[in-house]
């Protein structure tokens, strides 16, 4: 079969151009992320062995670096080059042009125009070096950075259990070809025809070995599989001092030879003794197991001994990936019994409100020879999770109660992945200490415990409203009562609290209370049974004009009834206790959902001058065309006050015409 030519998307070409322009602010970066490529192809065979012990090479696992063409290098002659090579698990044709020759999968366009935006906004700039970092970093292309380097990249490789070799090879300009090869052994090698070094531009030569040194023991130091690099060395000659045939020995130069040498400790980062273990090392690591490029903001380190012994160490990123909350992305931790990988993306031992958190468990109490399903069954799986679950949201309190501004921006990160906590009925409790909230009353977040401090004696209720955007929230005239008295309330703005108060009722023996939603009784059991009165009253001496209004809006509203919430506004909308409110209505419905039409209760403001003007309409001619426009009017403004579209324009626009008109 001759080499066949594939084309990139044309993403894949600008972020191509991106890393020939070498965008990274620290270009040394790509070694580890071949490297770390290669620990994962290790990891995957041994992984894939315990099933198929054929699939094992023999001798050890390794990672192996040489160079060529430099003054230290094996061939001091031809064009410079480096040779990274492991004998992991490889790649057949379709997994060469899935891994190498399709950069634009999830996330690259959105990668693409948020660095094309951020040019264009003049918010970055497009050489901004730490954004793009970050952003390259989000979107998992480790592998392309190697055009940083190189102009041209090799790539020959043979998966386990087959007999077929493959050859992938690009120059970075959009274009890669892929060829049969002959391959010994399986495993990938990677050659990179670098670059010349560029002091200026801190492109390093990574034809020395001290380059290369340097960078393993920065970032993979930790990789598990020994990290080999062929090192050149010289044989001493040896002579007797008194022995004339040795005499022509004295001038002869060492006779080299090369060798290989394993530059990193091969050390667990989370066996090692934690005073020995610097803030770079723990960052280096996370950035290896992660594929993130930014350091984390917080680490988690713990051992448990008992019935099952296993260790920890967990951390916490300082941007929400972009791929967070993709319904199809797998998260959760890497699990190792006895340091060897029993998956990469362990599910089982987080619940998905932790997905953020990335780390490593090992536990020797896990048999190695174990299928998915069995795992998910395993009652150690179980009680690690348990464990870890309980030791996260200790270690989440902790970080609240002593560095709030830390915990503040975590919450703006990761706060809505654990709003998803109050579904999980063992732990659900546990964790709404740690929600945050803004609120009418304070600057900045609450928390709910903070909330319940500053309650009156006479609140017995935690009072929220939800809204599609903050501003819509405290525009609401259903605040208006509730601020009129002092009375805090919870801004919910993001879209899933609608989904989150759903299961939400109670918080220390405090019922979870919308204020949008039924009746609304504030101040001292006197006042309520006095301002109760004192609308039932009014009611009663309105009843015919309420009745005619819901008559003339019968088709939008269920019922008609004077509001004790208002203080300013004319009207508002109010959901039945325990009903769907309209934000969530538009949700369930922009998804797909069928629902039947959701009729609300019309509460109109006895005290305010368009009800007087209503009631005098309706004195004079209750058959008035101008009562039925303001009827609409109303109507009209108490859904453009809480932020909904208008059921019928039509008539909106013809009430206000009409009233104009006249």
């Amino acid at each position: 079969m001759s080499a066949e030519t594939f084309a990139f998307k044309s993403e894949a070409r600008q972020l191509l151009d991106l890393m020939i322009h070498s965008l990274y602010s620290t270009k040394d970066i790509f070694l580890r992320e071949l490297v770390s490529n290669a620990s994962d192809a290790l990891d995957k065979l041994r992984f894939e062995s315990l099933t198929d012990k054929s699939l094992l090479p023999e001798g050890e696992l390794k990672i192996q670096i040489n160079t060529m063409g430099g003054s230290t290098s094996e061939e001091s002659e031809g064009p410079r080059r480096m040779v990274i090579s492991d004998n992991g698990i490889g790649m057949n044709r379709e997994e060469m042009i899935e891994n190498l020759g399709t950069i634009a999968r999830s996330g690259t366009k959105e990668f693409i125009s948020k660095i094309n935006g951020q040019a264009e906004s003049g918010e970055e700039s497009k050489t901004d070096k730490s954004s793009v970092d970050q952003l390259i970093g989000q979107f998992g292309v480790g592998f392309y950075s190697s055009f940083i380097v190189a102009d041209r990249v090799e790539v020959t490789s043979r998966r386990a259990g087959s007999d077929e070799g493959w050859k992938w090879t690009s120059m970075g300009d959009g274009e890669f070809t892929l060829e049969p090869a002959e391959v010994e052994l399986s495993g990938t090698e990677i050659i990179l025809y670098l670059r010349d070094a560029d002091e200026e531009d801190a492109l390093g030569d990574f034809t020395t070995e001290w380059t290369i040194r340097e960078t393993i023991k920065r970032y993979s130091d930790f990789v598990q599989y020994p990290v080999e690099l062929n090192v050149k060395k010289s044989t001493p000659v040896v002579h007797d001092e008194e022995s004339e045939e040795d005499e022509d020995l004295k001038d002869k130069e060492p006779e080299p030879y090369w060798e290989w040498e394993i530059v990193n400790s091969m050390q667990a980062i989370w066996k090692r003794d934690p005073k020995e273990i610097s803030d770079e090392e723990y960052n280096e690591f996370y950035k290896h197991i992660s594929k993130d490029w930014q350091d984390p903001t917080q680490r988690l380190r713990f051992r448990v001994e008992g019935m099952i012994e296993f260790t920890g160490l967990l951390f916490i990123p300082q941007s929400a990936p972009h791929d967070l909350h993709y319904r199809d992305t797998k998260h959760g931790l890497q699990l190792y019994a006895n340091r060897v990988m029993i998956q990469e993306t362990c599910e089982d031992v987080l619940p998905t409100w932790l997905r953020f958190m990335r780390g490593v468990v090992e536990s020797p109490d896990i048999s190695l020879n174990v299928s998915r399903e069995i795992l998910q069954q395993d009652r150690h799986i179980r009680t690690i999770k348990k464990s870890v679950t309980g030791k996260s949201v200790k270690f989440l309190k902790g970080i609240l109660s002593e560095n709030r501004d830390d915990y503040v921006t975590f919450w703006g990160q990761f706060g809505d992945v654990l709003k998803e906590s109050v579904s999980d009925f063992e732990q659900g409790d546990k964790v709404k200490p740690l929600f945050m909230f803004k609120s009418s009353t304070q600057e900045g977040y609450t928390t709910l415990d903070e909330y319940i401090e500053r309650m009156g004696e006479d609140q017995n209720e935690i009072y929220y409203l939800t809204g599609e955007s903050l501003d819509a929230i405290k525009r609401s005239p259903h605040l208006e009562a509730f601020n009129s008295k002092g009375i805090e309330v919870l801004y919910l703005d993001q879209p899933i609290d609608e989904w989150m108060m759903g299961s939400f009722y109670k918080y220390a023996d405090k019922d979870m209370r919308s204020v949008s939603q039924g009746d609304v009784e504030l101040g001292s059991e006197e006042e309520r049974k006095a301002a109760e009165e004192e609308r039932k009253a009014a009611e009663e001496e309105s009843s015919d004009l309420l009745g005619l209004v819901k008559e003339q809006l019968n088709s939008h509203i269920k019922e008609v009834r004077l509001s004790n919430r208002l203080t300013d506004s004319p009207a508002c909308l109010v959901s039945e206790e325990g009903g769907m409110n309209p934000t969530m209505e538009r949700m369930m419905r922009q998804m797909g959902q069928e629902l039947p039409k959701q009729k609300r209760i019309l509460e109109l403001n006895p005290k305010h001058e368009l009800f007087s003007k209503l009631k005098g309409l309706f004195e004079a001619d209750q058959e008035s065309a101008k009562l039925n426009h303001y009827t609409q009017l109303i109507y009209g403004q108490a859904l453009i006050a809480e932020g909904s579209p208008l059921t019928e324009p039509e008539s909106f626009n013809a009430a206000l015409l009409g009233l104009m008109a006249d």
